[in-house]
């Protein structure tokens, strides 16, 4: 190609470049900018999150399993009253749960008087927020429910821990353990006639059971205190966050809340 053939060309690629709104060169050499987008777009591996360091106070205040049982043991019994028990979890610095992001103790809800003392798993994130349980949309479920089955002022609500767990997970054997006996004497001061145990987690910490929720809903067994004083009739059922999950399981409930209902209004026999 001649000289001016290659000048030709070249004015002609530069008329197209201005024709298509190109008026200025960013570089000298040729750059591949698709090459340099898909290495922008490759995912970088990410360093791990450090571990979050527990306070000197928090190591200090979670002693060994044995040691928390006890002090839960001495205080629960030294509570005369369901205000005096109440203050006591909320001062109880024992429990592994208390250091693990909650903001509150939460303890318990419902007339001091009650007939029916429904127990349930652990507090979630509206809980922790208002310190009460069960005002979540479980929370909410359940009351729906006591009241269609007439026991809304005769139910005393709590749960087999007083924190909420991280991320909302079931409580651990161990922890549920610490707080036993502050559940236990809930139950001595509030004398009710009946137990509804709502979840799987709740069923096994005070049954000392193994068994699936499935398989035992519905059932009437004998709790009995760790000392073996107190025995009540305890009927486990669905949780109100499971119905929620599985709506279809809410005929269960329902027929167990008949159940017990029947039996809690038995004349003469309340056991």
């Amino acid at each position: 190609m001649s000289l001016d053939a290659h000048r030709r060309a070249t004015e002609s690629l530069i008329a197209f470049w201005a024709d298509s709104g190109v008026d200025a060169l960013y570089g000298d050499e040729p750059f591949d900018r698709l090459a340099e987008g898909a290495q922008r777009l490759q995912v970088k591996a990410r360093p791990p999150e450090p571990t979050p360091l527990k306070s000197a106070q928090a190591r200090a205040a979670s002693p060994d399993i044995a040691d928390a049982l006890a002090a839960a043991r001495h205080l629960a019994a030294a509570a005369g009253t369901l205000d005096e028990l109440a203050a006591v979890i909320a001062g109880f610095e024992a429990c592994p749960l208390r250091y693990d992001g909650a903001r509150q103790a939460v303890f318990s809800r419902g007339p001091h008087a009650a007939s029916l003392m429904v127990i349930g798993e652990a507090p979630g994130a509206e809980e922790d927020s208002q310190g009460i349980p069960f005002v979540g949309r479980a929370g909410k479920l359940l009351d729906r429910m006591l009241a269609a089955a007439g026991l809304t002022d005769r139910a005393f609500i709590t749960n087999t821990v007083f924190w909420r767990p991280p991320g909302n997970r079931t409580p651990t054997a161990s922890e549920q353990a610490v707080c036993a006996p502050f559940v236990e004497r809930a139950i001595a001061l509030v004398q009710p006639r009946v137990l509804l145990l709502a979840g799987a987690a709740s069923a096994k910490a005070l049954l000392r059971r193994e068994d699936g929720i499935l398989s035992i809903r519905g059932r009437w067994f004998e709790w009995r205190s760790e000392d073996g004083d107190m025995e009540l009739p305890a009927m486990p059922t669905l949780h109100p966050a499971f119905l929620l999950r599985q709506p279809a399981a809410k005929k269960k409930a329902w027929q167990d809340l008949l159940t017990l209902t029947e039996r809690l209004d038995r004349p003469g026999r309340p056991h």
